[in-house]
């Protein structure tokens, strides 16, 4: 393992109270988010807590691992590696490479000398394998991209305007830290990436054989990033570009790439009936580095830019997050988590009255007492409206939630 893990104290927290318990943590994401470095920082700790623990790691992305393809292979392997009298912390890396692994798990399971964890960048096999056979026996733990404070951790950068825009540019993917911060650099990185989760998590993973759409959808929804529209919209559209794809097909491509972690799909809710509609939600990408990377990053998107960052944040600051309407008013996020909520709009610069009142209006006319905070790349911070917090970008990622 390398030396140097950087630790991400989220995770670590959320992975501590589970420790040496029976039951399977499971960290999902996107491929090259951290999940690997989460799983080793965790190992790190574990050494420090139990000078005897036998440390069992596979990573099926190493071709030494290679030979461990199905349950039985897994289950063997670790039992080969089990050392008597001690307890053995199970590590496997990719572990939905392995056929039926969920088999080898459930049977792993039932020995107390065990304790398993593994990390998964498909959520398919969340919804299937797992929780087929090992209900309410593992607990996931969803790991992201860099928030902007971990950003700047990684490289070493202050807080300020400068490496805002630098996040808002190249994203949060763990592996820049290794790079300088130049576009031609990054970007080429990163469309490295691009191609590993869009042809073994997307194509490969569900046998697509209309590749040329698929990479046409990331870029229609690069282009309408934060945008309401339903998988008829886009059918539409591209019909008007001469493409002839049915509405149950997109519908199809747009949960496998949710399924990849590549975007998020946000739906709505009504804000007075709490009704969640099924049709027109929004989509995020969950590396804005990735959709700069692979559809250009233009000043003229700092908006579609920043609504995904703050979206990815209030992830990372575990709410859940949904759209909120009222008729044909909209507020961009609902935020919740532990009973409490509150509301979020974005808006590149409060620069005109109009533009004021669109923004602290939706807010205002919701009558309820959570908070509610307009989030802009104004300077100027701290100002309130009947009640309505605004926050600059650069202190939302510092001080919120």
């Amino acid at each position: 393992m390398e030396n140097e893990v950087i630790f991400r104290k989220c995770y670590s927290d959320k992975i501590k109270p589970f420790i040496g318990k029976q039951i399977i943590k499971v960290l999902t994401g996107q491929r090259r988010v951290g999940k690997s470095y989460v799983l080793k920082q965790t190992i790190k700790h574990i050494k420090r807590l139990d000078k005897n623990a036998n440390i069992i790691y596979i990573d099926k992305e190493d071709l030494f691992f290679d030979s461990i393809k199905t349950a039985e292979d897994l289950h063997k392997y670790v039992k080969d590696k089990t050392a008597k009298k001690v307890k053995n912390y199970v590590f496997i890396d990719e572990i939905q490479e392995i056929k039926e692994f969920e088999k080898a798990m459930r049977s792993l399971l039932k020995n107390f000398i065990y304790d398993l964890y593994c990390t998964g960048s498909n959520a398919n096999f969340l919804s299937g394998e797992l929780s087929t056979f090992l209900s309410g026996r593992y607990i996931e733990i969803p790991v992201h991209s860099l928030s902007f404070l971990e950003f700047c951790e990684f490289h070493k950068l202050q807080s300020d305007k400068n490496s805002l825009m630098k996040y808002l540019k190249y994203g949060g993917m763990p592996y820049l830290k290794h790079l300088e911060l130049e576009e031609e650099v990054v970007f080429q990185y990163l469309k490295g990436v691009y191609n590993t989760v869009i042809y073994k998590d997307v194509i490969a993973k569900n046998d697509i054989r209309n590749t040329a759409f698929l990479e046409n959808l990331v870029l229609f929804l690069a282009d309408n990033t934060g945008q309401l529209f339903s998988a008829k919209r886009i059918s539409d559209y591209l019909k008007s570009q001469k493409v002839n794809i049915a509405a149950s097909q997109v519908i199809n491509y747009l949960n496998h790439l949710v399924s990849a972690f590549f975007i998020h799909k946000v739906k709505r809710e009504s804000i007075v009936g709490k009704r969640v509609f099924e049709i027109g939600e929004k989509f995020y990408f969950e590396d804005i580095g990735l959709r700069n990377a692979i559809f250009g990053y233009k000043q003229t998107d700092i908006g579609k830019i920043m609504e995904n960052v703050v979206y990815n944040h209030l992830l990372h600051c575990g709410y859940e997050v949904t759209v909120g309407t009222d008729g044909d008013r909209e507020i961009d996020f609902i935020a919740r988590k532990k009973g409490e909520k509150m509301y979020v709009q974005v808006c590149y610069l409060l620069h005109d009255s109009k533009t004021i009142e669109r923004e602290f209006g939706n807010l205002e006319k919701i009558k309820d007492n959570y908070p509610k905070t307009v989030v802009s790349m104004d300077e100027f911070t701290g100002n309130s409206k009947n009640g309505i917090k605004h926050s600059n970008l650069l202190e939302f990622f510092s001080k919120f939630p």
